[in-house]
């Protein structure tokens, strides 16, 4: 076992403890948390600084707010409600439209009045929220995905989670809803993921859990190979977020709409380690490699060149996708 642990700490592989001691600890300050906890504060920070976000259509801030719903999505028969301090999906709703006086989620389950006032006033008081604490709720734009994820994913909304270091994109990879996660892009409720050629924008082959796979299970369709679109924009927003909260270590969640292009739907300052499971590659050897080589005063754009140029895939040897994921529980 020991031997093991060593062998994989040599390939290069984020184990929990050190991603939490050497790099969460050390460069995401406790105070700056609630920048990218709370999804509103977040949302305000990235609009001042110019990065695109789904436009805010209103937010419910007490169970008394509930009732002017109607009033906020009166001109947008599609939307989203979202917990502000919500985690991995937990509490989002997405109205697709309606039917008659009920709302259709993406799902296609019809929803009354009372159901979805029932709903946000759990939220409200803080069943999805981190920590259990009281609540606001979001209404934002529903994303369109790109038509590039329409034969890779299963209803829900497909995302690109890249985690930056100190303003310098490492690696990525796109998350890909399916059936088993119910259309959620997590992929420790069954989601693809698949790793994405920092230099390329390129996907490569997917995983759910620990087993590879080439095809979405599905819609059966191919995942590797897809040049995603507006590559460079979503390195370059990635970089910036850096600037945007100050945090050394984050994990930025992008997704790509098919009128709007990139748009960043959350960071997160304690992002997981499955990314590598997916491009089944260690993040330690390029932490390390940004840490002897990068020139920390760069300006975004130098950032992602740096990235482009030193993290083409591969960097360092493949490994099993189980044995990351032996590592990394």
């Amino acid at each position: 076992m020991l031997g093991r642990y060593r062998r994989l700490a040599r390939a290069g592989v984020l184990g929990l403890n050190k991603r939490n001691g050497d790099y969460i600890l050390r460069f995401n300050p406790r105070r700056l948390y609630p920048l990218v906890d709370d999804k509103l504060k977040t949302k305000h920070l990235a609009l001042k600084a110019g990065i695109a976000v789904p436009e805010l259509y209103g937010v419910m801030e007490t169970q008394h707010e509930i009732r002017r719903l109607p009033e906020i999505v009166r001109d947008h028969a599609a939307f989203a409600l979202k917990p502000a301090h919500g985690s991995a999906g937990d509490g989002i709703v997405v109205i697709a439209g309606r039917s008659g006086s009920r709302y259709r989620t993406v799902g296609g389950t019809l929803l009354d009045e009372d159901a979805l006032s029932h709903h946000l006033s759990n939220a409200i008081n803080g069943q999805f929220s981190l920590g259990g604490v009281p609540d606001v709720v979001i209404v934002e734009y529903m994303v369109r995905f790109s038509p590039l994820f329409e034969r890779i994913s299963f209803q829900g909304v497909p995302d690109i989670r890249v985690i930056v270091f100190r303003g310098f994109p490492i690696m990525a990879m796109v998350r890909l809803p399916t059936r088993d996660s119910h259309g959620k892009a997590n992929l420790h409720q069954g989601a693809v993921g698949a790793g994405i050629d920092i230099a390329t924008g390129v996907s490569l082959d997917g995983v759910v859990g620990t087993e590879v796979v080439t095809h979405h299970p599905d819609t059966t369709h191919v995942i590797s190979g897809l040049q995603v679109p507006d590559w460079d924009v979503i390195l370059d927003i990635a970089a910036r977020c850096y600037e945007l909260t100050g945090l050394g270590y984050i994990g930025v969640d992008i997704v790509l709409d098919r009128d709007l292009g990139p748009l960043v739907l959350e960071l997160n300052a304690r992002p997981g380690l499955a990314i590598q499971i997916a491009n089944r590659q260690g993040l330690l050897r390029r932490l390390q490699l940004c840490e002897a080589r990068a020139d920390f005063s760069a300006a975004p754009q130098a950032r992602v060149a740096f990235a482009k140029q030193w993290f083409q895939h591969p960097v360092g040897p493949m490994i099993e996708a189980d044995e990351v994921a032996a590592a990394v529980a």
